[in-house]
Parts: C-alpha cells; structure tokens; sequence
C-alpha cells in the first residue's frame, strides 16, 4: 500500500507568503451572483426528439447561451408542485433540507470545488441552492423571514443556476462519507435534477443514451444483430491471439446463468478488451451462461435523471432473466449498474421471484447477500474463483504493467466492493501499488465525469473535476513507476483515459478483466506473443 508523502516533504507557505493572500470576504453574496455559463463548463441540451420518446414533458430547442430558455408558461407552479410532492413521496428528501447545521465538513471533499475553485461547488453550497427555494417556500421561517432565515424566491436565474451547478456533481457522494448527519448529497443533486426534467430541461448525453437504451435495449442504440456481430468480432480477435476459438452464446434459453455488462464495456476503447476478458474466462470455465440482446445494458442513465426513469430502464433485466428462463444474474464490470442494483433494485423492479439465489457453477459459492436482488458482480464471482483454485494463473504475463487501482464510487461507497478487486489484481499481476489511503476506498475520488458529464464540450470541467485522481495516479507513477490504471467501471476506463492522458500522461487506463485474460492459461493455447490489444506481448512500457 503506498504511504502518504513525509512530514519533511510537503512544501508551506511562509510568514511572508501567507500576507500576499486577501482574507476579505467577498462584497457580494452567493445568492447575488449569477451561474456564468461560460463554453466548457454545461452540456448540449436534451434533444426534443430524445423526450418525445420516453414521453417527458416540454420538449423543445433551447440553449443554456439563450438568455430565454423558452420555460413553459406556469413553470413556477411545476417545480413548486414537484418540489411538493416529493417532499411527501421521499422522508429521505425532507430530512435532508432540514437537518443540515452547515458545519462545513464537506466543503473541501468534492473533486469539482478542490479542481475549480468554485464555492458553489462546495457540497454544503451546492445543496443550498435547492435548500434556499424549499425554505422560502416551504418552511414557516422563510416565508415570514425569507433571506433573513435562508430563503429566496424561485427565479428564473436560479433555474439556470440549478442547471449550471447540478449538472457539476457526478454524485459520487463522497462528500456524504465526511457528513457528520449522514446528508446524501447526491440524492439532492438527484431531486434537482428531477426538478429540472420537468420543464424539459436535461443534457442531451443523459437523456439520448436513456431513449437508447428504452428503444433498442442499451445506451448506444445498437441493434442485435450488430451486437452479436461485435462479439464474433471479439472471438476472431481472441482466437489470433490465443489460438482458442470461443462462442458466444446469444438469446440462449434455459442457460444458468444471465450476463449483463454496461455497452461501452462492448464498443468503447478500453472497454472492449475487459469485455473480451469476460469471454476468456466464461470460455475457459465452460460457463452455461447466454448474453441478451434485449437487456444489452447494464448501467442504467436513469440514475442521472429520475427515479421513474431508474425503473423504467431497469426493468429489461428482470424480465430478460424470466424469459430466458435462467437461475441468476451476473454482472460484469459497471459503477452506476451496481448502485441502481444495491440501492433500487429490488424495491423498484422486485421482488425477482422467478430468480434463485446465485450459486457459483464452478466453486459451489452461494452469494447469500444477493438474496433478495438474485444478481451479483463479476468481481465477486472472479475473486471466488481465484481463492478455490479454479483458475490456472501465470502473473508474470503482466509483469510489464505496474498497476494501480481506481475505487469506483458507486462500487466502493455504495456496494462496499473494496478488497475483491484488489485481491484479483494480486493474483494476475506482480506489481500492484495503491494510491494514497485517503484518496482510494470509501474516501475514493471520482473520474469527474460519472452521472452524465463524460462528453467533451464539458472538458474544462471534466479536468478539473478529475484533477484530485489523476494527482494521485501521478503520485504513484512517480513514487512507484505505475504505468496502469485498472477500473472496473465502463464510465471511469472512458473519462479516466482523458483524464491520466493529462494529469498522468505516462499512465494508461484499462479493466481488470483484460488483466485476468492476459494472465490466464487456456487449455490449448497457443505460446501468448500477442495480448489481446493484438500487441507483442513483450513490448516495453515507455
């Protein structure tokens, strides 16, 4: 585990230094400051095409650059009623805007406000600018004291305010570790954004992957047909690299077990080679198990729009499951696919009666703590595997990696998986070093660009907000010569790659499975002189 930097090697200010700073407050106050909506820092809007399918009210052509944003006529009445309602729909919703004393112990947790600055990024702040409306409107104190008891009325500044600042939280709640009340943040950001939805107002790389996935079963659009293509494709690259030719079990009814992987696991560059990992290991185990070209996605953009939108999209899986007529789900390698499953799952789209309660085919592992969702995730099914033997490993394979591990926080802060995934990567690799102990873990930083905000026209915020993780995968790589990045989430191998490729240059992003696969030794096999990159196997790092 990497130690944390020297008392005698952190640089302080001086006496001098420390008289060149203004400690004057500023002369204006948040609630007077208008959101700058500069280029960089918000999304293309929602596409009116995109909430005309998943028919979500008041579509229309707009930009957050128009000083109109074309808001229904009585959109004050809309959000007071939304704000009404899941007041009484949410207990979790009221408590949070009124227990919160503003101590401050979030301000400094979030990756976007230690990246930019930006006081509104601040948790506590960020929460205030729902907070403030809800007392003025909803609280005996604001309606008789308005600003004097933190309130302020619903403006239309305020709508664009939302927009700019809500749509800066990945909701990776890492700021709700360090809450001494236990204030998820990230379920006001969720509410925000809820509120938002309902004057039309959603970013366009949320809300066209969610019509996606409701239309075509995942977030790309992609047909069956051009799935079950990718994955022959994936078979071909395989087979020149290993010599070992699999199939690839489509539509298959009556096999054990069903597996669901987030798209980009199956089309985006690094994801791709996890995904022929997956492969790899199900070949080699024999695994009677069938991909679905219906329930092609497992993560689940609902999280970053609504609840309903939550349950509408995961309901592919559970009546995948009962069609197919399987025992269980596995999961492969997804950060928000695992909150939703956690934290919604089971009270959204369950009770999965139809389901049994996950054996491992291979170990005899029952999961008793999947229980009540019937699903569970690659890494435990891996690590379970590992620790019986099941697996013929040649670590060595990778000895030209020196790797580091990213904690994916819905993985970690959500579902608690924090030694699995570490533990497979002590088995398939020589060289591992952790990051920092208060950057990894529960107090994990995000990518900065989880919950919708992974696109480019949003880089410069994307960099900032990445600018704590990718710190210290620069620290390791100094420290320890780390030149790999493994994630097991499809948003962080994504956003991750720009990320290190800035403040980590030397550092390349991948999954773990790709790992798993490289150290594998298949019955078979020919002598490995290619990964599964289709590069010389021993290639030097730079």
């Amino acid at each position: 585990m990497a130690e944390g930097p020297k008392f005698d090697q952190i640089a302080y200010y001086t006496h001098d230094d420390l008289l060149k700073f203004d400690y004057r407050p500023p002369a204006t106050g948040w609630m007077d400051i208008p959101a700058n909506l500069r280029p960089g820092t918000w999304i293309y809007p929602g596409k009116p095409k995109h909430l005309e399918y998943l028919d979500l009210p008041n579509p229309r052509a707009w930009s957050p650059a128009d000083e109109d944003w074309k808001l229904p006529e009585n959109w004050k009445e809309i959000v007071s009623n939304g704000i009404r309602e899941r007041l009484d729909k949410y207990r979790s919703f009221r408590v949070f805007m009124d227990i919160c004393v503003r101590c401050g112990a979030c301000a400094d947790k979030c990756h976007f406000y230690i990246g930019g600055g930006d006081p509104k990024n601040m948790p506590v702040l960020r929460a205030e600018l729902l907070r403030s409306v809800y007392r003025n409107d909803f609280t005996t104190a604001g309606k008789t004291l308005g600003r004097l008891a933190g309130g302020r009325p619903l403006t239309v500044g305020v709508i664009k305010e939302w927009f700019h600042y809500f749509f800066q939280c990945t909701e990776c709640r890492r700021c709700s570790v360090f809450c001494p009340y236990g204030i998820d943040t990230a379920e006001i950001t969720m509410m925000g954004r809820e509120l938002l939805g309902l004057l039309g107002i959603y970013v366009n790389w949320i809300i066209e992957p969610a019509a996606n996935c409701f239309r075509t079963g995942n977030h790309l659009g992609i047909q069956p047909h051009g799935l079950k293509d990718t994955l022959s494709f994936f078979a071909d690259d395989i087979e020149e690299a290993t010599g070992v030719r699999i199939d690839v079990p489509m539509n298959k009814k009556g096999a054990e077990i069903l597996f669901v992987t987030p798209s980009g696991d199956f089309l985006a560059d690094p994801g791709i080679y996890t995904c022929m990992g997956y492969l790899i290991l199900f070949h080699e185990l024999g695994l009677n198990y069938t991909w679905s070209t219906y329930a092609s996605e497992g993560g689940n953009f609902g999280l970053f729009t609504s609840h309903e939108m939550i349950k509408r999209l995961n309901a592919k899986i559970y009546a995948e499951a009962k069609r197919l007529n399987v025992k269980w789900v596995l999961g492969g390698e997804c950060g928000h696919m695992w909150r939703v499953l956690h934290q919604y799952m089971d009270t959204m789209n369950g009770p999965a009666d139809h389901l049994q309660v996950p054996v491992s085919p291979i170990t005899g592992t029952r999961f008793e703590h999947a229980r009540s969702t019937k699903m569970i995730h690659i890494m435990e099914f891996t690590a379970d595997l590992i620790k019986h033997g099941k697996l013929k490993l040649d670590p060595s394979r990778n000895d030209r990696l020196r790797v580091t591990f990213h904690d994916s926080c819905n993985t970690a802060r959500a579902m608690g998986i924090l030694e699995e995934p570490r533990y497979v990567l002590k088995n398939v690799c020589n060289s591992f070093f952790d990051m920092p102990e208060n950057t990894i873990r529960e107090k994990t930083f995000c990518c900065g660009g989880g919950a919708g905000l992974g696109t480019d026209e949003n880089m410069e915020m994307r960099l900032r907000g990445g600018l704590p993780r990718g710190n210290a995968v620069q620290y390791v790589h100094e420290r320890h010569g780390v030149n790999r990045l493994a994630a097991m989430c499809a948003i962080d191998r994504a956003t991750l790659s720009t990320v290190c490729e800035y403040w980590a240059p030397k550092v390349k992003v991948m999954g773990i499975h790709e790992l798993v696969a490289n150290a594998l030794v298949m019955k078979g096999e020919k002598k490995r002189e290619l990964n599964l990159r289709l590069q010389p196997v021993d290639e030097t790092e730079e």
